[in-house]
């Protein structure tokens, strides 16, 4: 290490101690040309987890970016805060155990959806929009179709029982 006085390189380690959340660690360390002594930090290079845009363009996998687009998807519907949540985690799960610390972006939007499908056909509806970037009312309407011919008929039986 490089003394930052007179920029000898050797020095001699005074003290170490680990920072009290354990993710560095701080050495005193003493100059063996001048006898000054200085602090040098040891902590680990994380790699950030990334997603794969869709244009190949990597940038840093955002908690917060995912939720936010989930909460939009399920503005004014019956779905908690923790079921959202759930989600992200999943998501990030799924980044976290790839080898490469990335996931396409179309993985993450799979991901979202199979579980939103499940939650609420809504909230799947108004995610699919965006994320499927329909080119056309007709290819919207498709999936539709598709997601009303999933139904259940003790779903249907249940809302006429209601009516």
């Amino acid at each position: 290490m490089r003394c930052p006085f007179c920029s000898h390189i050797e020095d001699k380690v005074v003290d170490s101690r680990e920072s009290k959340d354990g993710d560095s660690i701080r050495r005193r360390r003493e100059c063996l040309d001048c006898g000054r002594r200085f602090t040098s930090y040891e902590r680990i290079d994380e790699i950030p987890y990334m997603v794969v845009k869709k244009d190949g363009k990597r940038e840093g996998f955002d908690r917060n970016k995912v939720l936010a687009g989930l909460f939009r998807a399920c503005e004014k519907r019956p779905i908690s805060t923790g079921q959202l949540e759930e989600i992200v985690d999943e998501v990030e799960k799924n980044v976290q155990d790839s080898l490469d610390r990335e996931l396409a972006t179309n993985e993450v939007g799979k991901i979202i959806m199979r579980r939103l499908k499940v939650l609420d056909k809504v909230a799947y509806v108004r995610f699919a929009s965006v994320y499927l970037e329909f080119a056309d009312v007709s290819e919207f309407m498709s999936e539709l179709k598709q997601l009303v011919g999933n139904r259940t008929p003790a779903a249907d039986t249940k809302k006429k029982k209601k009516k």
